[in-house]
């Protein structure tokens, strides 16, 4: 294990903060104030950072997640309150890192720095395959809910159609800019919020404690339970490091990544758990098991008819075009930092107006194949393998992260934190990996197993490029 990297090109970056033409970072400036140190493009500001973090969380699970645990049951609200601190504990971990690198690349930049080239390859290239396989995953979910509205489902022509216009529409959003990103992502947040919130809130004054199931639903105690649920809860928070990994597309970022991080969990959070309560409160325990639809039921519940299935249906497609949005972004920033460290190929570095094309084009044509083959040659099982995959993939750039940190404060050189705060910080540092090996140990056996394949795949990878550039 390496103790230091070689220094990272400091001339070069473009995101750097300390370079002499770096834009104002006064937290109160608007939002769509010019990079001058790129001239390419916006940065975001802290409400838009927040929504980003706060769509990419909140992505299609939700609609599902109230009848997932149901069975287990409402211990599983208890299995969300303990996901929420680790959650934040790992949001408040990415903002002290940020505070140290305000880099783009969030994940990788913090591995790379504390533990050398390999471990900063292998967690971009980790939270790469997450990015794009999951974005395949969305739009094939995305089109279920289209079908609500527009007969699709019945073509396979159509339904692949529509599933990579749901890809490729975010995509174009990137491509015209970090600014134009930004509003895509501010306003389908607020979207899908509205329609959650009032299902949320709404249910409380519908509730009836006479529709919730036992404490224990699985009669295997309250920890068994709550492990249980656990287990599918888990991976409802993945997406919290977004702000850190747009780290050089925020302004401000010392402040704003960590701000942004904790407050779009905490907004996810809350609306994950008082949407879970209301469903709870409002389908009967036993229907609510069954349930293909527990939003949907839930409002014919409170309001009665059966138009809350189109209801739920288009908050779900804003849901979900909100985190393609803002996942497709992300799919381009790891790449894009480590080709600026040569750990990627060079294409990846290159940025056209302040978003790096490359990265992105590639990353949605390899989720559009993938999605292609998941309805042309009817191959579900390899498919969903991969989807399985990625909660394993997805927690590799956290625990080296909450390592990095831990690394950091073990060897004592950063001047960030504070003496005072060491124990204040060793706690934090220590639950958010501890919160990121839950989150691994969660992803089961087959998954860790393929995954693990699947990550060590790169290695040939980093060898080819590392030839390179040691012959170059």
């Amino acid at each position: 294990m390496q103790t230091s990297p070689a220094a990272p090109r400091q001339a070069t970056r473009p995101d750097t903060p300390e370079t002499a033409d770096s834009p104002d970072t006064t937290a109160d400036s608007p939002d769509t104030a010019v990079d001058a140190g790129s001239r390419k493009g916006g940065r975001f500001g802290l409400t838009t950072a927040t929504a980003l973090v706060m769509g990419n969380i909140i992505g299609g699970g939700i609609f599902m997640i109230p009848a997932a645990v149901a069975p287990y049951g409402t211990v599983s609200l208890l299995a969300f309150v303990v996901l929420t601190v680790g959650a934040i504990a790992l949001a408040l971990v990415f903002g002290q890192l940020a505070r140290r690198s305000p880099r783009t690349g969030g994940p990788y930049v913090y591995a790379r720095e504390a533990f050398g080239d390999f471990a900063g390859f292998l967690s971009a290239w980790s939270y790469w395959i997450t990015t794009w396989v999951s974005n395949a995953a969305l739009a094939v979910a995305a089109v279920g809910y289209l079908d609500v509205l527009l007969p699709v489902g019945h073509s396979t022509a159509l339904s692949i159609t529509a599933a990579l216009v749901l890809q490729w529409l975010p995509a174009l959003a990137n491509l015209a800019g970090t600014r134009y990103v930004g509003v895509v992502q501010l306003v389908s947040t607020v979207l899908k919020f509205i329609p959650l919130a009032l299902v949320a809130v709404g249910g409380l004054f519908f509730f009836d404690p006479k529709n919730l199931g036992p404490f224990d639903g699985n009669g295997q105690g309250w920890t068994g339970g709550m492990t249980a649920a656990a287990a599918i809860l888990l991976f409802s928070y993945l997406g919290v490091e977004s702000a850190a990994m747009s780290a050089g597309k925020v302004r401000d970022p010392e402040r704003n990544v960590g701000r942004a991080s904790v407050l779009g969990t905490i907004g996810a959070a809350v609306v994950y758990l008082l949407g879970t309560v209301a469903v709870f409160g409002t389908v009967a325990h036993e229907r609510l098991v069954h349930s293909a639809a527990p939003f949907s039921d839930a409002v014919n519940a409170m309001f009665g008819g059966s138009w809350g299935g189109t209801a739920i249906a288009v908050a779900a497609l804003v849901s979900m075009t909100g985190a393609l949005n803002g996942w497709t972004l992300l799919a381009a920033q790891a790449p894009y930092a480590a080709a600026e460290d040569g750990l990627f190929p060079a294409a990846f570095g290159k940025e056209r107006r302040g978003v790096p094309a490359f990265g992105v084009i590639v990353s949605v044509a390899l989720a559009s194949a993938l999605t292609v083959l998941n309805f042309a040659s009817g191959a579900k099982g390899a498919f969903d393998t991969l989807v399985l995959v990625t909660t394993f993939t997805a927690t590799v750039p956290y625990l080296l992260s909450t390592a990095a940190q831990l690394y950091w404060l073990v060897r004592g050189t950063t001047d960030k934190v504070a003496t005072p705060h060491l124990v204040r910080d060793a706690v934090l540092g220590l639950g958010a990996f501890a919160f990121s090996l839950w989150l691994l140990a969660g992803a089961g056996y087959a998954a860790v197993y393929q995954g693990v394949l699947f990550l060590f795949a790169g290695v040939l990878v980093h060898v080819w490029l590392s030839g390179r550039r040691r012959n170059s």
